[in-house]
């Protein structure tokens, strides 16, 4: 094999819908383990539209991802809390509540916490 390869989002290995519609997760499959690109359509939130697949309280996956597009509010157990946009790079911890700001679908990139997330059983 050489030392390159191309994927692209647009014909995903796998692909995993949210609750009602809210939006998806594409997943590429790579070595080192998945990259996925998730859309979250305006009025997503997690405690709502993940929340049931996953059957936690609270988000318990970590995050390392790249906003591409819209807006999104993320809310640790523990109170802190942060925005991202456009340009943003995030890591989040285990143990958090996310959702969509404003009208425009929020497009993330994830390369560490899209494994297990929202695989339904």
């Amino acid at each position: 094999m050489s030392g390159l390869l191309v994927k692209h989002f647009d014909t995903p290995e796998e692909t995993r819908p949210f609750e009602q519609g809210m939006g998806q997760l594409d997943l590429l499959n790579l070595d080192s383990g998945p990259v996925g690109r998730a859309v979250f359509q305006p009025g997503w939130r997690w405690s709502e539209h993940v929340k049931p697949i996953a059957g936690t309280d609270s988000c318990q996956v970590a995050h390392r991802g790249y906003c591409v597009s819209g807006r999104m509010k993320i809310v640790m157990d523990d109170g802190d809390e942060q925005e991202i946009g456009p340009g943003d790079l995030m890591v989040a911890a285990p143990g958090h509540d996310a959702w969509v700001l404003g009208d425009e679908p929020c497009v993330l990139v994830d390369w560490a916490g899209y494994n297990d997330y929202a695989k339904r059983s």
